[in-house]
């Protein structure tokens, strides 16, 4: 369900910074494929994670979201983090 390179990150930045369109993403991961970046907003939309909204505009405009599931995920992200934090300041180990 999240498993996979890119997945987490493209998870963060909808939890943490919001509505986003698909040029932002992009930016957001720049080391991240068109191709890929759309395959993994497909793939978490199936899970229920990512809501995608198409507006009738043209040229079309398109934002994603994080769904209440993915929103849920925000403590993990949250511990993750701190985990991190903690782990670059301790001394490594032998």
């Amino acid at each position: 369900m999240i498993g996979g390179k890119w997945k987490l990150s493209i998870l963060q930045i909808l939890i943490f910074d919001g509505t986003k369109r698909f040029g932002e993403l992009r930016k957001g991961i720049p080391e991240i494929t068109q191709t890929m970046l759309t395959k993994q907003l497909r793939d978490l939309e199936r899970d229920g994670l990512v809501k995608r909204v198409v507006f009738a505009e043209v040229p079309p405009k398109v934002e994603y979201s994080a769904t209440e599931d993915g929103v849920g995920l925000m403590p993990a992200f949250k511990e993750m983090h701190s985990w991190w934090e903690t782990r670059k300041r301790s001394p490594k180990a032998p």
